[in-house]
């Protein structure tokens, strides 16, 4: 039987996790959802120079491109399948990792802008129990916006878009360098 001192522990740790899943995120991501109530991860908020239907292009022809080798996840070669039909507004996808274990499902919400730019509101979460995340969750998102100024391969059009924000659970992580493990091994 957990002592006290156990229970007050334990209460500790699940305040501070519910502390960092309940932070504001950005706003105008809504986020795909996790069966796991304790789970890693990566909200982004991006503007690109190109409009909505060339980001959604882009990142279209990327996840379809995989089955005919024109794209390839340079993020340990996860495989990205579209899990709804894609909207001019949203598009929704899940990401198995390279080696088959784990997925994670990730959204797009986009939204166009007077000077023809597109900004993007990006979520990802994985869909297990999990805290340190090694920077996937934020990389699912990456890999499908980054341009070559990055080391990313495009398919349709040349993708440049700056991050605005990125926001990440407890113990999620956000480096560009872990994206491309393959470049750094």
């Amino acid at each position: 039987m957990p002592s006290g001192m156990h229970l007050f522990i334990l209460a500790l740790c699940i305040a501070v996790v519910e502390a960092s899943w309940f932070h504001p995120w950005t706003k105008e991501s809504k986020c795909p959802g996790s069966d796991s109530y304790i789970h890693a991860k990566c909200q982004i908020e991006v503007i690109s120079s190109k409009t909505c239907a060339e980001v959604a292009e882009e990142i279209e022809a990327r996840v379809s491109g995989q089955s005919r080798g024109a794209w390839e996840d340079p993020h340990n070669r996860g495989t990205y399948t579209m899990t709804s039909t894609p909207t001019p507004e949203l598009l929704e996808f899940s990401r198995l990792t390279g080696d088959g274990k784990y997925t994670d499902k990730l959204t797009f919400h986009l939204e166009g802008r007077s000077d023809n730019r597109c900004a993007l509101y990006g979520c990802s979460e994985s869909q297990v129990t999990s805290i340190k995340d090694f920077s996937t969750n934020c990389c699912n998102l990456r890999m499908l916006y980054c341009g070559a100024d990055k080391g990313c391969r495009n398919v349709k059009h040349e993708l440049e878009a700056e991050e605005l924000e990125v926001d990440k659970s407890l113990g999620a992580g956000m480096d560009w360098d872990a994206c491309f493990p393959l470049l750094h091994n």
